[in-house]
């Protein structure tokens, strides 16, 4: 009976099949595969009944390989015809489409590839064929653990089975294989923000990121050791803890596993699991892996900071990976005066976390550059920026929120703005300033676009009448004192 719930908790899964090559008949218009595809199920369960559905038609492919032997390649599919109108509205639980189909016909993958999903997306294809007594492509009873579907069309295929379904969403050439679920480990990695585990998560520069990857391991455990790779956005803080799932003692980093910092396989560290340990999963069992990193000064700006796990197990055997993604944006500036192109040097500007008064943020230049970023902890970093003459400069590492931008000090000769700008960021790493989302064009903003006035010469009192008046007059009593020093000097003779 255990066997049973076991194998039943694994409802469903999806794979794909495609060819080795494919024919394109121009004066039809259309690509069609002639090639036919074959699917092998290993570790089948015995004497159980196992059924296979074509969703998608595949019209030609270009296979490509990445390092890890994962396919990457290019491959463009319609719907079957029987599943065009489920293809067309399936959407998941919030609402977001499974797939996205061009003008043209073609059909993508929407939205995240989480085991999850597609387990979900798969029981949605099942209940549709159902009841819609859609007809499937093939039976076949497992014997020898083994399951054998030949002759196929290639496509995108749906496999049922009358226990549970089989593992993962594969993306294959001619023959394809198949392991059934049972007995396979899985990673899947999050971030843990406010108690929660999110995929994606914002950041500022400095601030540090809590990650937790969950093992679901299981009964015969050989060999387990997990992968992580952080981008160079990432500082590891080497805290690595792991315990089994639901217990409050966290394993023994000694006898139960090790962490290997810089391994040859490039990655940023290594857990390996001791054989003692594995040992003891008697069944499936969950395995958390907590650590942090903290976001640095290389993190990329309005772009993905991935964080990445994987796990190798038995011989040689890679489970599929689970990436994390951190976001962090910045802010752009422009100094001008009349229009844009005048560009003006020598004003300075800081940036602050309050309309008045509050805290200035720290910065340190990037070299060579006039970009700024977020100051880390050890960092000294300075608080005011000062244009040259290019009038730019960027503020980066900060996540979405509302940010106060000063003019602490105009060029000479030019009017000092009066108060702080309201700058906020949106989850998009778009502008609002001061309160205002849209910029020429109606655009979104993306550039915090600052104008001084010059101040103006104001006018004298007098002119040039009263400044000879001036001269005359000063001419005059220099005159008499040298006629009252000549009589002076007479008398005295």
């Amino acid at each position: 009976m255990k066997l049973i719930k076991k194998i039943a908790a694994i409802m469903f899964a999806l794979m794909m099949v495609v060819s080795m090559s494919s024919n394109v008949k121009a004066d039809e218009g259309t690509t069609v595969t002639t090639e036919k595809g074959i699917i092998t199920i290993n570790n089948a369960v015995n004497g159980q009944t196992y059924t296979i559905y074509k969703l998608l038609d595949l019209e030609s492919y270009e296979p490509k390989k990445n390092e890890q032997g994962e396919e990457i390649g290019n491959y463009s599919y319609k719907p079957n015809t029987d599943w065009n109108d489920f293809i067309s509205e399936a959407a998941d639980s919030a609402n977001i489409k499974y797939f996205d189909i061009n003008k043209n016909g073609y059909v993508t993958w929407n939205g995240a590839i989480t085991d999850s999903r597609k387990a979900e997306f798969a029981q949605k294809a099942l209940a549709y064929a159902t009841t819609n007594n859609i007809g499937n492509k093939g039976t076949a009873t497992a014997s020898n653990n083994t399951v054998t579907f030949d002759n196929l069309d290639l496509g995108y295929y749906l496999v049922d089975s009358s226990v549970g379904a089989l593992c993962g969403l594969n993306t294959t050439n001619s023959t394809a294989t198949i392991e059934e679920k049972n007995g396979v480990p899985s990673v899947e990695k999050k971030i843990v923000q406010n108690n929660t585990d999110v995929e994606s998560n914002f950041a500022n520069i400095g601030e540090t990121i809590n990650f937790k990857t969950t093992i679901t391991a299981q009964k015969g455990a050989q060999s387990y050791v997990l992968h992580d790779t952080m981008e160079k956005g990432f500082t590891f803080n080497k805290d690595v803890k792991v315990k089994v799932s639901g217990q409050t003692n966290y394993l023994n980093s000694t006898t139960d596993y090790e962490v290997v910092e810089n391994a040859e396989d490039k990655c940023t560290f290594d857990i390996k699991f001791k054989e003692e340990f594995l040992k003891t999963i008697n069944d499936t069992t969950k395995i958390e892996v907590t650590y942090s990193a903290t976001l640095n000064g290389d993190a990329e700006i309005h772009d993905n900071n991935d964080n990445t796990t994987h796990l190798t197990y038995g011989e040689k055997n890679n489970t599929t990976t689970s990436t994390t993604h951190t976001i962090t944006y910045g802010i752009n500036v422009l100094k001008y005066t009349g229009d844009t192109t005048n560009t003006l040097a020598n004003a300075k500007f800081s940036l602050y976390d309050a309309e008045t008064n509050g805290n200035t943020y720290k910065l340190v230049q990037k070299t060579g550059t006039t970009n700024y970023r977020l100051a880390m902890t050890d960092e000294a970093g300075i608080t005011e920026i000062t244009t040259t003459n290019t009038g730019m400069f960027s503020i980066q590492g900060l996540k979405p929120g509302t940010y106060w931008l000063e003019e602490t000090a105009a060029p000479k000769g030019y009017n000092k703005l009066a108060k702080r700008i309201k700058v906020e960021i949106n989850n998009g790493g778009n502008l609002i300033v001061d309160n205002n989302d849209r910029g020429e064009n109606n655009l979104p903003i993306n550039q915090v676009n600052v104008e001084n006035k010059t101040g103006t010469v104001l006018p004298s009192t007098g002119g040039a009448g009263t400044t000879m008046i001036y001269l005359i007059g000063g001419a005059l009593v220099l005159g008499s004192g040298v006629v009252l020093v000549t009589k002076r000097r007479v008398k005295g003779k």
